[in-house]
């Protein structure tokens, strides 16, 4: 995990899941043994991941104004994803077959990605999400990955790409920090998909340097190093989003480290202490805040937030259990706070699971089945 850059030969599967990730929750599954297998019971309630699950695939998908459909593509992308977790853990050829014949009719249908700016954040949530899903189906008899590798590139990526150069032609500093990240990530998903490692390197590189509120240190603005604390960027906003972050920069964090680049510890383990004060205030206590200035529309007039926001304080999202088990499992290091809020949420659901709305499909979750040592 200390690499700085894509190896030259990307590991497959390598996205967010791991060849061991997927074969500790198989035994464990097939053992009986929880929280494994408590979260394979989440899995298979959730009727994303039914076999019987037929596609609608949209030749246009809109985000943002009139005629919006985007809720289509979500669906599905969440349906292939858990059809792949369901065949690549529990070898049911159904789950398989389904999640193939989602992935296929969309590779034959999808030509764009349109509507106002928010067609951004469709091109990067449900861009890394359906990386995500093909990757895990990669090699299955009958899945025309080549199409689907051309889709993403067609589609997806000059949205992702066109976002990180221009953002909308707003001030750089203009949009909040998961449109940067939701669109890194799929940057990198879709490099990994793709074998695209100039793809991946400018995704660790955006994280690392890009001007943007969600490169690393501009989604962290202040750290309290003697409480072990660092300020999100959106906090001063809400605690929806705030949470949203967490995902968000937890996937990016995870796929990097499936490819050997460690940002779980970048800058002296930056986004843990984010992690921690997110979590801790979630839990009720009580955080600092910095004022937090920041500039926006075209000509970056600046705007400043001087508290913290309680909106949807405590809020429950799928977003801790690999933080926890990154940090305290594998590092070995204490995240009482980040562990207390894994502890709240329980054992993670996905995608259908979190309300019907789009924000209850911003993570793929099931982190607890995936990450669980």
């Amino acid at each position: 995990g200390g690499a700085s850059a894509a190896p030259a030969d990307v590991a497959h599967p390598g996205a967010l899941h791991g060849a061991g990730d997927l074969h500790r929750a198989k035994v464990r599954v097939a053992a009986g043994d929880d929280p494994w297998l408590a979260g394979w019971k989440r899995l298979t309630a959730n009727r994303h991941s039914a076999s019987a699950w037929q596609p609608r695939p949209q030749a246009t998908v809109v985000r943002g104004g009139a005629g919006q459909n985007y809720p289509t593509l979500y669906h599905d992308v969440h349906a292939a994803y858990q059809n792949a977790l369901r065949w690549r853990i529990g070898g049911t050829k159904a789950n398989g077959d389904t999640a193939v014949a989602i992935l296929n009719a969309w590779s034959a249908t999808l030509k764009e990605i349109t509507g106002n700016a928010d067609r951004f954040l469709a091109a990067g949530l449900y861009g890394y999400q359906f990386a995500n899903a093909a990757e895990l189906m990669r090699g299955y008899d009958g899945f025309d990955l080549a199409r689907f590798q051309s889709m993403m590139q067609r589609v997806f990526q000059p949205l992702n790409e066109d976002f990180l150069t221009r953002h909308n032609g707003a001030c750089v500093t203009n949009y909040w920090a998961n449109w940067d990240l939701c669109t890194t990530a799929s940057l990198m998903a879709i490099g990994i998909l793709r074998d695209d490692t100039t793809a991946f390197d400018r995704a660790v590189t955006y994280m690392k340097s890009g001007e943007g509120n969600g490169s690393i240190r501009r989604a962290i603005p202040f750290v309290y190093d003697g409480q072990g604390l660092a300020q999100w960027q959106e906090s001063g906003r809400d605690q929806g989003h705030t949470m949203m972050g967490m995902g968000q920069l937890g996937a990016i964090c995870e796929m990097a480290w499936n490819q050997g680049v460690d940002l779980y510890g970048y800058d002296d383990n930056r986004f843990m202490k984010a992690a921690e004060y997110v979590a801790k205030y979630n839990l009720g206590q009580d955080v600092p805040f910095t004022t937090y200035t920041w500039g926006t529309g075209q000509n970056c007039a600046q705007r400043s937030q001087t508290v913290i926001s309680d909106a949807g304080r405590g809020q429950i999202r799928p977003v801790w259990a690999s933080l926890h088990y990154h940090y305290a499992r594998r590092r070995g290091l204490s995240v009482p706070f980040i562990t207390a809020m894994t502890e709240k949420v329980g054992v993670e659901g996905g995608g259908g699971d979190y309300g019907p709305n789009s924000g209850g499909f911003d993570q793929l979750g099931f982190g607890t089945l995936l990450y669980a040592k």
